[in-house]
């Protein structure tokens, strides 16, 4: 149906705010949105539960990391300590590094996002909630396997970074370092899928009126991080596989004697590693920013510039990966190259951090256990700014490089830059979603401990690493002067995790979720987040026109909870919320959501049992494992585009929308861009891998098959692309084209899959073998990485055969369609762009 736009102002004078809507409404909200029993605990799907199951588990890792760090505190409180062997420490550094970054840091901030951004953006649920859902249960499930692999004697021991060749067959000969590479691969994926549902959800679901200079911060915030995360991931994603591929089928990525490079596992690795510094101090900061106004009653300070310092951090993030690598003798202009943009990334951030002084400076603070947790945040995130400064000086870097200078830096900027935001945060907008607060009174002992703990731990360890210690070692000899501060950083240690011990007690007294009434908004805030509400988050979707609408619409609060605005009900007799442009935030469809579903729980549990079980090696039962994650995805996708009761719904007032739209006007489109963006950024890297492999080692490189492929191979990518172009113009001339549609589809799945199999085996006739050098590794990469295409464009052409079967393919829902065929054409100029690289450079 074609979209008809609602200018915001028109919508003002034909809605009629002020008209009261039928108790049987709120009624019927209650039911559709209604609270889940028994197993329907682990089924529910919307933010308000799977938010507070994010969000618990992210802390739970958080915990069990802090444990693990206390360990670590007592070995090295004195030397020669003999509490953990050197095999258990290494073991156990490796576990709590990885926790911390993979399953605390980034998973906490993208939990805080599915929480609050639903009703922060005056919407019913972000536009995906089973995909958040399967993202819950898949990290949950691969965090707990991999914590778990501690107690069996699997935890790999390379450090969270597992460098190569530490982390090679050689070295690592057990499966220990297949737990970190397959695990993290997998924890991985379900960040990029949190990262998609948080893009189209801030873009598409806003309240009408919410343009982008309205944007609360939050949401500026989580959607920089979500595209730095679709950016960035990727790489760690290639480097595991590569490691992977190393280790399973000895193909040397990074083994010097046939080719490879172990500087090449860096170059990726800090690709992703160092931007996550700021993907993770991104989100954190936009809390700061959102809690600040909230504290200190008055308006953020400099708004817009915050925002432009949030673009220019995640913008310049990206140019510091190498800063990690100063001592690995790079060429001297790459070096400073590096060393400008890790100095020059420091800008944005104290933009940011000189509003949040101003805008303290400027009201009327109040300092609750929340604004005390947010002046922690900015004494303890500069302390570590500062250090970081230091460290981007090449000179300085030289000489602190591996000690405990850099653990001291980290840690400041870590727990400053998020640690603290986030505990300010729960302090914050925990009475959103309990019905009693967390104490005042054990709150501050709690921040006192805290941050007195941080300053205790790891500001005597800038003394150590300036004397030399260096970092990851086990225990170190006596005489050297080493003994006294590792011993008050041990002290340290014990003091934080009193305070978070402190903290689990207040948790367990007063955190009660899930009631029929919250303890309310404390701070008198500003957002829509604080309008009461259920399940259903906003009674009504309210008309926005204001940073601020609390603070500037007095009447909206009460106005949204009577049913004044927007879809006071439920226009179709389901879940649903609306469906807004990009830029503007006008009304432009109806978004029908599903309802609770077993599908994406069982979705996870069989594809963490396919990782689990390829780790361990057991291929039979991981077959298994993965046709039936298949299977469960496939029987999650069915309920979609289905045939809809009517073509357009009443949202409120004289107002109509279309209850169903396709292409680029429709928020599946939109997840399908973003997730053919992330293959891209897949395919990226491993064009840089191999450009850099051969510029380590040009002498191996192998002549190229014959160019007759290459034509022929090219061809029938061009020929795949263009049927399913031709095949998603068809589905829209009506039913008599369906079959010839899906014939389309099937027909482009067969050409890419010829053109693999041709491309394959011209490689293998012409003596090219991955085991031999680090050409035929990178070439053979490739096409792993296209096969994993063809497959899924097989399952697709399968499900678009089986759609047309039922009946359910028509020309007035052409989604399903469409989306093979981007996905199609987008494997299609993959599968031609890599044979265009591997055949013509660097020549014949």
């Amino acid at each position: 149906m074609t979209l008809r736009r609602i200018p915001i102002s028109l919508l003002d004078e034909r809605f009629p705010t002020k008209s009261r809507r039928p108790a049987g409404e709120l009624a019927e909200l209650e039911k559709i949105w209604c609270r889940p029993k028994g197993w329907g605990w682990f089924t529910a799907i919307n933010n308000n539960f799977v938010g507070v199951y994010y969000v618990c588990a992210a802390m739970l890792f958080f915990v069990l990391a802090g444990a693990l760090a206390l360990l670590m505190r007592t070995q090295l409180a004195l030397p020669l300590n003999g509490v953990l062997g050197q095999e258990t420490y290494n073991q156990i550094f490796t576990v709590h590094g990885t926790m911390m970054m993979f399953l605390f840091a980034v998973p906490a901030v993208e939990a805080l996002g599915v929480l609050l951004l639903p009703q922060m953006l005056g919407a019913r649920d972000l536009p995906f909630p089973r995909l958040s859902a399967y993202a819950f249960w898949a990290y949950l499930i691969g965090g707990l396997a991999f914590f778990a692999s501690l107690f069996f004697g699997l935890a790999p021991s390379g450090g969270w970074f597992m460098y190569p060749p530490l982390s090679s067959s050689t070295w690592s000969p057990g499966i220990n370092a297949d737990f970190w590479l397959l695990g993290i691969g997998f924890i991985e994926i379900s960040a990029i899928a949190g990262a998609i549902e948080i893009i189209v959800g801030v873009l598409r679901t806003r309240a009408p009126g919410m343009t982008l200079d309205k944007l609360p911060v939050f949401a500026w915030a989580m959607l920089i991080f979500a595209v730095m995360i679709i950016v960035a991931f990727p790489s760690v994603i290639l480097a595991t596989t590569l490691m992977e591929l190393e280790r399973a089928l000895n193909w040397p990525f990074f083994d010097p004697a046939r080719g490879g490079d172990p500087l090449l596992w860096q170059h990726l690795f800090w690709f992703f590693g160092h931007p996550e510094v700021y993907i993770i101090f991104l989100p954190a900061a936009g809390a700061m920013s959102t809690i600040i106004p909230a504290v200190a009653r008055t308006p953020l300070v400099a708004y817009p510039l915050v925002v432009l310092a949030m673009l220019a951090t995640g913008f310049i993030s990206f140019g510091v990966w190498a800063h990690h690598m100063f001592t690995t003798g790079m060429p001297r202009l790459s070096i400073n190259v590096f060393s400008a943009a890790s100095m020059a990334v420091s800008i944005p951030a104290g933009i940011q951090v000189f509003a949040w002084i101003a805008t303290l400076a400027d009201g009327r603070p109040r300092f609750t256990t929340t604004g005390l947790f947010i002046i922690g945040s900015v004494i303890i995130f500069t302390m570590g700014g500062l250090t970081g400064v230091m460290v981007a000086m090449v000179p300085f870097d030289w000489q602190a490089h591996d000690t405990y200078f850099v653990v001291a830096h980290l840690h400041y900027v870590l727990i400053g830059g998020m640690v603290f935001p986030m505990f300010a945060a729960i302090y914050y907008w925990l009475p959103m979603v309990s019905a009693r607060p967390l104490s005042e009174r054990l709150g501050r002992w709690v921040f006192a401990l805290m941050f007195t703990g941080v300053h205790v731990t790891f500001l005597p360890m800038h003394l150590t690493g300036l004397m030399g210690m260096p970092r990851r070692v086990y225990t170190y000899l006596p005489g050297r002067d080493w003994e006294l501060p590792n011993l008050i950083s041990t002290l340290g240690a014990f003091i934080f995790g009193i305070a978070v011990a402190l903290w689990i007690f207040d948790m367990i007294r007063n955190f009660r979720p899930f009631g029929d009434r919250e303890a309310g908004d404390l701070h008198q805030s500003p957002g829509l987040e604080w309008v009461p509400a259920g399940l259903y988050s906003l009674r009504s979707i309210p008309i926005v026109k204001s940073l601020y609408p609390l603070w500037d619409q007095p009447d909206l609060k009460a106005d949204v909870v009577a049913g004044r605005y927007l879809l006071p009900g439920s226009a179709m007799g389901g879940r649903e919320t609306i469906l807004t442009s990009a830029i503007e935030a006008e009304p432009q469809a109806l978004l029908r959501m599903p309802a609770p579903s077993p599908w994406p729980i069982w979705a996870a549990v069989f594809t963490a049992g396919f990782f689990l079980l390829l780790t361990v090696q057991a291929y039979a039962a991981c077959v298994v494992s993965g046709v039936l994650g298949v299977y469960c995805i496939m029987q999650w996708c069915w309920s979609l585009d289905l045939p809809v009761e009517a073509e357009v719904a009443h949202i409120g007032g004289h107002i109509r929308v279309p209850t169903y739209v396709a292409g680029p006007a429709g928020h599946g489109w939109w997840a399908m861009v973003i997730t053919l963006i992330v293959a891209a950024m897949v395919f990226v890297m491993m064009a840089f891998s191999y450009v850099f492999l051969w510029s380590r080692n040009p002498a191996i490189w192998s002549p190229p098959p014959a160019h007759g492929v290459l034509y022929v191979g090219i061809g029938l990518y061009a020929g795949a692309a263009l049927a399913a172009l031709t095949a998603c113009r068809l589905a829209r001339l009506g039913r008599a084209c369906a079959r010839w549609s899906v014939a389309g589809l099937v027909l482009a799945a067969d050409l890419v899959a010829g053109a693999w199999i041709l491309d394959f085996q011209a490689w293998r006739d012409a003596g090219l073998r991955g085991e031999a050098s680090a050409h035929g590794a990178i070439v053979y990469a490739f096409l792993v990485w296209q096969s994993l295409f063809v497959g899924v464009a097989a399952l697709m052409a399968i499900y678009a055969i089986l759609r047309l079967f039922f009946g359910l393919v028509a020309p007035e829902r052409p989604t399903t369609g469409d989306l093979i065929g981007l996905f199609l054409i987008y494997s299609a100029g993959q599968g031609g762009a890599s044979m265009l690289i591997t055949h013509l450079f660097p020549g014949a």
